[in-house]
């Protein structure tokens, strides 16, 4: 069951689906505009948004920012009439989208091929039932590296940061309010054969994101976060950037001296996100061998 919560006048959000993938919604509120973050996965996702931020008397959305180019964060902006901004490159994403087809035999084929990944197909099933009229709507205004929006005593940077995840992703600090919207930036790369980290990518993005001065750090796919909630996760994805490249890759070894520097047997996230980064580690490596 999906609820629109309040940080505060300024800011809400509408909780996540895991099982059709629906991300989280943002409103950032201003005097003279609503700014509103993501399109959703459908566009049954983005009218039930519209209508939860009626029910609750918050002023309608004028604009709407995209976070990256997947699926399950575009797929409802041709239900949106309003102006919709995007970086250059998140438009370019999706532009390769135009021409495919959405029907189970379309997306299993693309599985296959590798160009979808099973994940996101069967969540576009559920999300869409048999009957689907999927249609690709472009962005209509595209910046390259940085953007701010004056929605009327409240300010929004929108900023590019990439990451393993998707290289266009850009987050969105509110910078009255001290939130940043992360979107998926600091998730795995799924489009791959093993979902991954790399060690460089992550560093540069947290060293990017330590830039914003925020108290609340919302997560597309989980929740908002305090502060210490976010540096607790930060801090696991450095440390076991930062052990991945001092031990070249090497599973045991830094299962070893993550364990030794927390003092305690590893729980199961920390070990996910290890086995991301070795992952990662031995694909870069492929990649030099090819090439």
């Amino acid at each position: 069951m999906q609820t629109l919560e309040k940080i505060s006048d300024r800011f809400w959000y509408q909780t996540p689906v895991s099982e059709t993938d629906r991300p989280i919604l943002g409103a950032v509120v201003g005097e003279n505009r609503t700014l509103m973050i993501d399109a959703g996965n459908s566009e049954e996702h983005a009218a039930y948004f519209l209508s939860e931020l009626a029910r609750h008397d918050i002023p309608a959305p004028s604009m709407v920012v995209l976070t990256h180019w997947h699926w399950d964060h575009i797929f409802g902006l041709p239900a949106l009439d309003m102006v919709s901004v995007s970086s250059s490159q998140t438009k370019a994403e999706m532009k390769k989208l135009i021409p495919f087809e959405w029907t189970d035999e379309a997306l299993d084929d693309r599985v296959l091929m590798g160009v979808e990944i099973e994940f996101c197909a069967s969540a576009i099933k559920k999300e869409f039932g048999i009957e689907r009229n999927i249609r690709i709507k472009l962005p209509e205004v595209t910046f390259e590296k940085q953007l701010k929006i004056n929605l009327g005593g409240i300010t929004c940077q929108v900023q590019h940061v990439g990451g393993d995840h998707s290289a266009d992703s850009v987050v969105i600090y509110i910078k009255e309010e001290k939130i940043l919207f992360l979107g998926d930036a600091i998730y795995a790369n799924l489009y791959s054969s093993k979902w991954n980290y790399t060690s460089k990518r992550m560093l540069q993005l947290l060293d990017s994101l330590d830039r914003f001065d925020a108290d609340t750090y919302i997560l597309s796919h989980w929740k908002a976060l305090s502060r210490n909630e976010y540096l607790q996760e930060a801090n696991l994805l450095r440390k076991a950037a930062q052990l991945t490249e001092q031990l070249e890759g090497h599973s045991e070894k830094i299962r070893k001296a993550y364990k030794t520097s927390i003092n305690r047997e590893l729980n199961e996230k920390e070990l996910e996100t290890i086995e991301y980064f070795v992952n990662g580690f031995e694909l870069e490596n492929e990649r030099q061998i090819d090439n």
